[in-house]
């Protein structure tokens, strides 16, 4: 289903000249309004005038997160205060907070956007839509939220967290849809399986998930759980929120970005130099429809590729990648690049082991370790015996060939010898509705 066809169709000639009329406004709109830009630009040697094409974007300055805190908190703010209607922030896991502003037109705006990703999801009016994203500050659960209720689904706005309430409220009021992180859905499925509730029993159809990178294998063990699609979806408070793109339905083959409202590149992570379409690298976006907040090339952190060929959906906005990681998440092991998501890539889906792992990081005098803590299933845990001690002497043949074999997969996968620790059943961390947190880097204790 489309939900904007006009918009989620136009040919790339008419969606081309939409996003030079939108850009040029964007750019007229921050220099105006914004001193922070205004300065900038003049260093660049960059005006309003200067954006004829959309060549023209890669001449435009670069901002990055720090700017957001050098400016904070308004310092970015494109409109007066009396027209701002609504204020979201980021975590601030890391220092402040990333406070981010929308204008009425911005909230009608980030609201038609997740209405497209819940259409591409599979969603249809009148589907009970239960939202198990944090609401609050978080953009996640008032995003969909009011999305889910232009599009016609009645919302259950349960949030995160309370993970029995959340199960009562699938199995009373069996919604066809569902929101939250890839981690969490896979706790639910724990839970409802640890319960003898048939999965089935609930009616859930498809899931949007994201807020953490994710991979194809951990999609095909919630589908597998749940019977459902599970659906990638992407987006960050700096730039709207969730609804900056979203998988369809039809292909699950890469994520399509909602290009009337924002352009994509992707750059060298290094150099910031642009990189040719389909070369891995880091996210910019350009907001080209923001009022309260417009950003000009907001480097992400992200790293992923642009996929510009038609879908099977019909479609014909540029797909990207699934998020292979964060720049700044990739740990650097004796000279060797190591991303959360290449661990779960190797591991997720593989027989005898549950879909629940855990990273750690030492330093053995001068040269740095990984662990890589991985949960057994019940099922081989059972088959083996029984408890699996820490000793592996006295381990089970099966379980040393196991371990044996995870030592191999990660060393081909990863190009690195890891140490390989066997969590029992239940012992790995779990999500309680927000991202989980996938590395421990002992290192800077």
């Amino acid at each position: 289903m489309l939900w904007n066809k006009d918009m989620e169709t136009l040919s790339r000639a008419d969606l081309r000249g939409l996003q030079v009329k939108r850009l040029q406004e964007t750019v007229a709109r921050v220099y105006e309004h914004v001193p922070f830009y205004r300065e900038t630009l003049a260093r660049a040697g960059v005006s309003p005038v200067s954006i004829r094409d959309l060549e023209d974007l890669r001449r435009l300055p670069f901002t990055r997160k720090s700017d957001f805190r050098d400016q904070y908190p308004w310092g970015l703010l494109a409109v007066p205060m009396q027209e701002v209607i609504r204020i979201h922030a980021s975590s601030g896991t890391t220092g402040r907070p990333i406070f981010v502003a929308y204008t009425r037109n911005d909230v009608a705006g980030w609201a038609e956007l997740c209405a497209r990703c819940l259409a591409s999801a599979g969603a249809r009016p009148g589907d009970v839509f239960h939202n198990a994203y944090g609401y609050g500050l978080f953009t996640g659960g008032l995003g969909f939220h009011y999305g889910a209720e232009l599009m016609g689904l009645p919302v259950v706005p349960v949030s995160g967290g309370n993970t029995e309430r959340q199960i009562l409220l699938l199995q009373d009021l069996r919604p066809r849809v569902i929101a939250c992180t890839p981690s969490y859905a896979l706790t639910l499925a724990e839970v409802i399986a640890a319960k003898g509730i048939s999965p089935a029993s609930l009616g859930l159809r498809c899931a949007l998930l994201g807020a953490e990178p994710w991979s194809e294998g951990m999609r095909q063990e919630i589908e597998q759980k749940f019977g459902m699609d599970a659906i990638n979806i992407y987006g960050l408070s700096e730039v709207v929120g969730p609804g900056v793109s979203c998988e369809c339905v039809e292909a699950k083959a890469g994520l399509h970005v909602y290009e009337d409202h924002f352009l994509p590149e992707v750059v060298d992570p290094a150099t910031g130099e642009p990189l040719p379409v389909g070369e891995e690298g880091e996210l910019v976006f350009t907001t080209l429809t923001k009022e309260a907040l417009p950003v000009l090339r907001y480097r992400t952190g992200d790293l992923a590729s642009l996929d510009p060929t038609p879908c099977a959906c019909g479609r014909t906005s540029v797909r990207m990648s699934r998020i292979k990681g964060r720049a700044d998440d990739m740990l650097v092991i004796r000279g060797v690049n190591v991303f959360p998501s290449q661990v779960e890539a190797a591991l997720v889906g593989l027989p005898d082991l549950a879909p629940h792992y855990h990273l750690v990081v030492t330093r053995e005098g001068t040269l740095d370790a990984l662990e890589v803590q991985i949960e057994l299933s019940e099922g081989f845990v059972k088959h083996a015996g029984g408890a699996i001690g820490h000793d592996p002497a006295v381990w089970p043949e099966d379980v040393k060939a196991l371990h044996a074999r995870l030592l191999r997969t990660l060393k081909s996968a990863l190009g690195l010898t890891v140490t390989v620790t066997l969590l029992a059943p239940g012992q790995a961390p779990r999500s309680e509705g927000g991202k989980l947190k996938r590395v421990t880097d002992r290192r800077r204790l």
